[in-house]
């Protein structure tokens, strides 16, 4: 069964170098495992998902920019996550400030084609359907 998933709960990208932390503010004021729990809405790049190191999406302008730089030998940038949507699916049982609550099996779509995924939910007492 997934997990509820909080704030610091480790993320990765198919295109990141790096695996990042998720960072939820406490606005829902519920905590769980004793730190902020998250809802699908909390997919604001540089609030709630750091950058993931460097991106080799082929996709995006800045890799495409810094391959073209190279003679078009594949080149990485830094990565600055781009996602415009929640996650999905979310909790089909739990709701948190009026949206499915955020469970260890969602993921993110980064507008550069990278699925943003959750590797460790920042705690494992409380698991939510």
């Amino acid at each position: 069964m997934p997990q509820h998933t909080v704030s610091t709960a480790l993320i990765a990208c198919t295109f990141g170098a790096a695996p990042s932390n998720l960072q939820i503010l406490p606005t829902n004021m519920v905590k769980c495992g004793n730190q902020p729990a998250g809802n699908i809405m909390d997919h604001i790049p540089m609030v709630n998902i750091m950058p993931f190191g460097m991106c080799n999406a082929p996709a995006n302008p800045a890799v495409i920019a810094a391959t073209s730089a190279a003679m078009g030998t594949p080149t990485p940038a830094p990565c600055i996550p781009a996602t415009s949507a929640p996650w999905a699916p979310g909790s089909a049982t739990v709701m948190l400030g009026n949206m499915p609550a955020l469970n260890s099996t969602s993921k993110c779509l980064c507008n550069w084609a990278g699925e943003i995924s959750i590797g460790m939910p920042g705690q494992v007492q409380t698991a939510i359907a």
